[in-house]
């Protein structure tokens, strides 16, 4: 894919952060970042799935649930 140039501000002890960690794992920042923004949209996309499924386990067994808890 083709990669397009955008600009953003980020605090600048992450950016600290970031410096330090692309020159310690010879990567781009541009790599990182676009690596890092990816799994952050996978996870929120998954995320609300999840506790979806999560909720209708805890209500379809609710009366188990408290008995084992007990």
């Amino acid at each position: 894919m083709k990669a397009k140039k955008f600009a953003t501000q980020i605090d600048e002890k992450v950016l600290k952060d970031l410096r330090a960690f692309v020159k310690a794992t010879d990567r781009s920042i541009s790599s990182v970042v676009s690596e890092a923004v990816a799994e952050y949209i996978h996870r929120a996309r998954i995320r609300p799935a999840f506790r979806k499924a999560m909720n209708e386990v805890l209500d379809d067994h609710q009366e188990l649930l408290k008995r084992l808890a007990k």
